[in-house]
Order: C-alpha cells, then structure tokens, then sequence
C-alpha cells in the first residue's frame, strides 16, 4: 500500500465495502479512492483485476458508491429507496458483463473484459448491491453507530446487533473514548493524570 494514500478498510461484502472508500462522512471525509490508479489497487484487492481506469471512469466508480451508500442507508432505516440512486445501480448492472467462473479450487472469480473491464467492474459491484439492498441475502443492512461515519454494513453476525462498520477502526476508537470519558470522570483521575 503506498503510503501517501489512507489504507483501505476491507470487508466480507463486496458493496458495503466499495461504499467505505469513503469514510467519516460526517467528521472530516476521508476519500480512499482519490486517483484513477487507487481504484485500481482496491479493484485488485477484490479480485476484480482492471489493467488501467481513466479519471472518467473513476467519477462513475465514485458516483456508484455514492448510490449504494444512499440506497443502502435508506434500507437501513426502512426508508424509501431514492429512486436517483436505485437507477444508477440499476444502470452499472446492467452496464457490466463481468462472467463468474469457478476456479478448480472451488472459488467463484470474475473474468472482465479486457476493453471493458472497469465497467465490467462495476457491474459486479452493483449486482452485489442488489442482492444485499433487496434481502437476499442471509444478513441485515444496518449504519455504523460512530457519530462521524454513520457507514452502511451487511450485518451477518448470528444477533444481527453488530454496531460498527468495523471493530478495528470505529469501534475501537468509540469504546477509547467511553474509556478515557469514564477515567476523567472517576474519583482521583486528577491524581492519576
């Protein structure tokens, strides 16, 4: 990972997790995804391998993101779908002819097509949108509960309670500051101080 660039935070759900290359998006945003070149390294990480993106396709990338966060959001709070975010993932979808191949291994790949692979790209992360906005898949949409993300997540653990996008960032940076609020707040804090 070059480090003039934030790391990726990566999931289990390919949607929820493309929608994460935008963070904090209530505090200070942080883009993860700002060059045509990084979103071909968080493509890779995916097993969506592109050879090149253009500036162009990075602002349709980016506004497909921005559509599923919407439209994931809305799922969340039972809301109606923004039909302006419904028609952009429905656009991508259809846009794609990404092929899913088994390898010999048992895993399912994606092969793209070489002249259209960013949009073949695309296409896959849009098609998982639908399956995770729609419910059919075996999980819940639910929003990071960090004040400054506010993320849509697919919540698949056995409670469906889960609270944050990901433990290692929001949740762990909520529960230090529940920590050091307590030992402000405790007798003799001053004197530890």
């Amino acid at each position: 990972m070059r480090a003039e660039f934030p790391d990726f935070r990566l999931g289990q759900v390919l949607a929820t997790s493309f929608t994460g290359t935008l963070s904090e998006r209530h505090g200070t945003p942080v883009e993860r995804i700002p060059t045509p070149g990084r979103l071909v390294d968080w493509l890779a990480v995916y097993g969506l391998v592109v050879d090149a993106c253009t500036p162009a396709q990075l602002g349709l990338a980016q506004e497909l993101r921005e559509a599923i966060h919407a439209a994931a959001t809305a799922a969340a709070t039972e809301d109606a779908l923004p039909a302006s975010a419904v028609r952009v993932i429905n656009d991508h979808s259809a846009r794609g002819g990404a092929v899913a191949v088994l390898t010999p291994g048992g895993e399912r790949h994606w092969r793209l097509r070489p002249a259209s692979g960013v949009a073949d790209a695309l296409g896959v992360i849009a098609a998982d949108a639908i399956s995770v906005i729609s419910g059919e898949r075996d999980g819940r949409l639910a929003l990071c509960a960090s004040p400054t993300c506010r993320a849509a997540f697919f919540d698949t653990s056995r409670s469906r309670t889960r609270r944050w996008c990901d433990m290692n960032t929001c949740g762990n940076r909520e529960k230090k500051a529940r920590f050091h609020a307590n030992r402000r707040g405790s007798p003799g804090s001053a004197l530890q101080g």
